[in-house]
């Protein structure tokens, strides 16, 4: 049969490593022991059919679901694809394999075919094939779980059974579409009704518009005044032209008169140069020949003032070598004198200074070895006092050192403590700036601009929505929930997209977005899936007001699963020591990590971000606590200032003391120096004075060297003799050559005189030659620049006006004809300053009367027209809305009113199929469903009743009597739907063995009629059940110890 399960393998699933179960086509019965892993089959098949898996109460995530100590799961899942309800036979063949894989961080679903190559992964694929084959796995009447046994089979509640009634026949999926698309209705109904109000404000514009059109009208007759004022303006640019051609014509002619006479002087003129330049030419040709001689005396006077000035500079040379003589035999004589000076003087002191010199040496020795000792104890004393100042310097300089760096971490800390103040001031006016910064700002500004795009308005960052109950877990907590505190929850992966294009604008990249039903209400946790120890979760110590957030943080940070503890060894006990089940991390106050993953233990250090106590909700203490450290340091900083003040100042004293002390040692160290030259050189004169005493002074040297100065005396003389005759000898020539001088230039004034009178005729006729030509261009001026010019201008003038004349036609021809404007009565008798006038007084009435109105009549008809349009296709638009919501409500109250006909059909139907079932042992029954307050009831006649009218409640009955009567119901529900498959997990649990008996025999009576495969999961024997060709019975292997 088509759709049912034919094998199912799991791998590293809950606590099986490997197994493999092959079912029949109809009943299957699997039995075992408590923890043998039976129930972790229908699971297995809940998981690979798409169920979440905090869906199956089993689990919060996919991964936990994978074996402790592995690294996946897999489940696969053989459906058999035969007969004529055969999902694309010709793509997967008889056999279409599932293939579910979970990891720690995804999980993936792979369809195969019969052969097991690969056709398809996407999750529609996997939806197409549940749908085709009708698998509901959430639906209790196709895998009842053992959750859903306890809750409905062995509850008594009303309620309950209303609940898995509605559940198992798709009235609650079929009440839920119908309540949401209802809702959906009065939103657009809303949403129209809007729409429709938004046009009335528009119309009311519509109809100032009209009224403001009115107002304006008149100001076109004023628009339409000065257009004929402009018409008439450009024709009489046109004639006032062709008047001022007229006038230039006129100048023109009278300024062409005075060329004649102008041209008459400039003729006259050049006459007279002619005349003058031929009589400066003869002139020229006399003064030439005189030039010729002339140059023949220049040269001979050059060359006699030549022949003169070497005369006077030989003079001036012996003159000077004559007086050099004369200063050196002066300086000669005066050194004869000072050598006979000198000789008498050392044969007078020699006798006297033997004498005494010996006995002052030996005393001036001891004096200076004396202050030789003197000098060598100071000095040590010196350098001594040196080392100690030294040493002072050094320890006062390590003391500055150490309060500098005192102060600077002083400082420091300060500008630390202001940074934090900051943040916490910042994060006190706007908490969601310490989840994300400024870009956690602008992203929920952004938001708040696109907010129509979403469905639902984004929730984040998360942190701003949770509190803590207690803050001495601030740190904790932070650690543990990481990044998630900074992520945003959305309703749909559509507003996920909006979402993210609006972290794109404000530069938020790497944005974690969670996708989340807001609907759902707070998870409620059972205590069997809570860590079993006294120590707090990070669920129990955090709270917040919106459920989701909380629901986000079991789902996505498994918060109820995270314990706390206070400090590091507590936490090794927790996480390691003690196997304690369902508990995922260990975190401790200070933010160790701790975790067990099989047989691999880790601890991990606490990530000391700069944010830390971002969940802290005591800012304003902490801010204060801060500002007080602030002022404590403050307040020491003076004193270590002075403190610092002191010790350079004492360090100062210190290196001027040894900079005195260095100065007095240098000072004692060249005196010792000086001191041992001095007795040095008394020892060599000591020695000189004993080695000479007894012999006489020698002056040889001075006696020979006063006889050469007397020979060099007497040639010096001989030299001078000479010198006086070359210089008598040198005045005689240069008088000579004066004289010649003198009598050349009398004879040549004689001859050249004459020739004066010619120069100033010569003169004379290029004044008059110039003076001629300054007059011809004068008047070649005047004609240049007055006449012609003048003539020029007026021409060009005239050609301007020409051209003037033809661009005005031109321009007022393309504004209108001439006879259009001959029409408005013409241009006569009014000038274009006129009509100017005319035209500036109309615009600014015009301007006026317009001000008022900031847009043209035809923009106002425009825009008036336009907005006439827009409103008319907005009522169209909106008409054609308000139909659609009629047609659309009109077909929901069809619907609504048949889902209640429906309701009661399957109401009577169930009551028919449980009397069928309760028939055939003898009893009899009513079913009773209250939609409105949503109950159940179920009342029984038995057989052994007196009367037949005496009716029971389930709750009169023996267990028996009542599992039997509560098993009759659910399978009249299996017989209301329809299901390739059908599962029940411990249905038999609390039935005693011979309701047990009744139970299975009923069932199997019923799964091997009905036709459909079935697999029945009892930790009971049932031994009672006789295999068969269409019963199929396996036993699961023993959980070990």
């Amino acid at each position: 049969m088509a759709g049912t399960i034919s094998r199912i393998r799991l791998e590293n699933f809950m606590c099986h490593s490997s197994l493999q179960i092959e079912l029949d086509q109809h009943v299957n019965f699997i039995t075992g022991q408590n923890g043998s892993g039976k129930s972790a089959i229908l699971t297995a098949l809940c998981i690979a059919f798409g169920c979440r898996a905090k869906n199956t109460q089993r689990a919060a995530a996919l991964k936990d679901f994978i074996k402790t100590g592995c690294s996946y799961a897999a489940i696969i899942v053989d459906i058999n694809n035969q007969r004529e309800d055969a999902f694309k036979p010709e793509l997967y063949g008889d056999l279409i394999t599932l293939e579910r894989r979970i990891t720690e961080s995804s999980s993936s679903t792979v369809l195969k075919d019969q052969h097991g190559r690969k056709v398809a992964h996407r999750k529609d694929d996997l939806n197409e094939i549940i749908e085709h084959f009708n698998i509901d796995v959430e639906n209790p009447c196709v895998i009842m779980s053992q959750d859903k046994s306890r809750e409905f089979l062995h509850s008594g509640n009303d309620k309950d059974k209303f609940k898995f009634f509605f559940k198992a026949t798709l009235l609650q999926q079929v009440n839920d579409l119908l309540l949401t698309i209802r809702e959906l209705l009065e939103n657009a109904d809303s949403i129209v009704q809007e729409l429709e109000k938004s046009i009335r404000s528009a119309m009311r514009e519509l109809d100032e518009l009209q009224e403001k059109i009115k107002n304006m009208e008149h100001i076109e007759e004023i628009a339409h005044e000065i257009d004929n004022l402009k018409k008439k303006l450009a024709w009489s640019w046109v004639h006032d032209a062709g008047k001022q051609i007229e006038e230039q014509t006129v100048k023109l002619l009278k300024l062409k008169e005075r060329i004649p006479a102008c041209q008459e002087r400039i003729d006259r003129n050049a006459a007279v140069i002619v005349e003058l330049k031929k009589e400066l030419i003869e002139k020229e040709e006399t003064a030439r020949s005189l030039v010729e001689k002339t140059r023949e005396v220049t040269m001979m006077k050059e060359k006699l003032e030549s022949d003169i000035a070497q005369a006077v500079t030989l003079k001036i040379e012996i003159e000077g070598e004559h007086a050099r003589g004369i200063n050196v035999l002066k300086n000669m004589n005066n050194r004869v004198k000072q050598l006979q000076t000198q000789i008498h003087d050392f044969q007078d002191q020699y006798v006297q200074h033997t004498q005494d010199e010996s006995s002052k040496v030996e005393n001036d020795m001891l004096e200076i070895q004396q202050a030789i000792n003197d000098l060598h104890s100071n000095i040590t004393r010196l350098k001594e006092e040196e080392k100690e100042l030294s040493g002072r310097q050094l320890r006062v300089a390590k003391s500055i050192q150490n309060m500098k760096t005192e102060i600077d971490e002083s400082r420091k800390k300060i500008d630390q403590l202001k940074f934090h103040i900051n943040d916490l001031q910042q994060r006190q006016s706007n908490k969601a700036s310490t989840f994300g910064g400024q870009r956690a700002i602008h992203l929920l500004e952004s938001i708040d601009k696109h907010q129509r795009r979403f469905k639902i308005p984004p929730l984040g960052p998360i942190g701003v929505h949770v509190q803590l109950a207690s803050e001495s877990w601030s740190f904790a907590v932070e650690c543990a929930l990481g990044k998630l505190l900074d992520a945003f929850i959305v309703s749909c992966h559509a507003d996920s997209v909006i979402l993210r294009e609006c972290a794109k604008q404000v530069n938020y990249r790497n944005l974690q977005i969670i996708i989340y039903d807001f609907s759902k209400p707070r998870l409620n946790i059972p205590d069997h899936l809570l860590p079993s120890t006294t120590h707090p979760t990070v669920l129990s110590v955090i709270c917040s007001e919106n459920p989701t957030v909380l629901n986000v943080l079991v789902d996505q940070g498994g918060a109820e699963r995270t314990v706390l503890v206070r400090d590091y060894e507590v936490g090794k006990s927790v996480a390691f020591d003690h196997r304690i089940q369902n508990l995922k991390d260990v975190y401790t106050s200070d933010g160790y990590r701790m975790f067990s993953r099989g047989s691999v233990q880790t601890v991990l250090p606490p990530y000391r971000r700069g944010n830390a106590g971002r969940l802290c909700s005591s800012l304003g203490e902490k801010i204060a606590e801060m500002e007080s450290e602030i002022a404590d340091i403050k307040r020491t900083i003076p004193g270590r200032n002075q403190d610092l003040e002191k010790a350079n100042d004492k360090r100062e004293v210190i290196e001027l003391e040894i900079k005195r002390s260095k100065r007095k040692r240098v000072e004692k160290e060249r005196l010792l120096e000086s001191k041992k030259l001095q007795l040095d050189d008394i020892r060599k004169t000591s020695a000189n004075i004993n080695h000479g005493h007894g012999t006489s002074v020698d002056t040889s040297e001075l006696e020979a060297e006063m006889m050469q100065v007397q020979v060099d005396i007497e040639q010096k003389e001989l030299l001078l003799k000479k010198t006086n005759l070359r210089l008598a000898e040198a005045l005689k020539d240069e008088n000579n050559r004066r004289a010649c001088y003198k009598e050349f230039i009398e004879s040549v004034y004689n001859e050249v005189g004459p020739t004066n009178g010619l120069e100033h005729d010569i003169e004379l006729a290029k004044e008059k030659i110039q003076a001629a030509e300054q007059d011809k261009a004068y008047y070649e001026r005047i004609m240049e620049t007055k006449v012609l010019h003048d003539i020029k201008m007026a021409e060009a003038e005239y050609e301007d006006l020409q051209n003037l004349r033809q661009e005005n036609f031109r321009k007022a021809s393309i504004i209108c004809s001439e006879s259009e404007v001959e029409a408005l009565g013409g241009v006569v008798g009014s000038s274009p300053e006129q009509l100017s006038a005319k035209i500036n007084k109309l615009k600014l009435r015009y301007h006026q009367e317009s001000s008022r109105f900031t847009e043209s009549i035809d923009d106002l008809r425009a825009l008036h027209e336009k907005k006439k349009q827009k409103i008319e296709r907005k009522q169209q638009l909106y008409a054609g809305f308000r139909d659609k919501l009629h047609s659309c409500q009109k077909a929901l109250d069809m619907r609504w009113n048949k889902f209640q006909r429906n309701a009661v059909y399957l109401k009577r139907q169930l009551t028919w199929l449980f009397n069928e079932h309760l028939g055939k042992k003898g009893i009899s029954g009513i079913i009773n469903v209250d939609y409105t307050k949503r109950l159940l009831t179920v009342e029984l006649t038995m057989p052994q009743d007196a009367s037949r009218d005496s009716i029971r409640d389930t709750r009169g009955l023996s267990g028996g009597e009542r599992s039997f009567s509560t098993l009759c119901f659910t399978l009249a529900l299996h017989g209301m739907t329809e299901a390739p498959f059908r599962a029940m997990d411990e249905f038999d649990v609390f039935m005693d063995a011979v309701s047990r008996k009744i139970s299975l025999d009923t069932l199997v009576e019923f799964a091997v009629a009905q036709g459909s495969q079935w697999i029945f999961i009892t930790p009971h024997d049932i031994s009672m059940v006789q295999p068969g060709d269409r019963v199929k019975k396996q036993q699961m292997a023993a959980p070990r110890g």
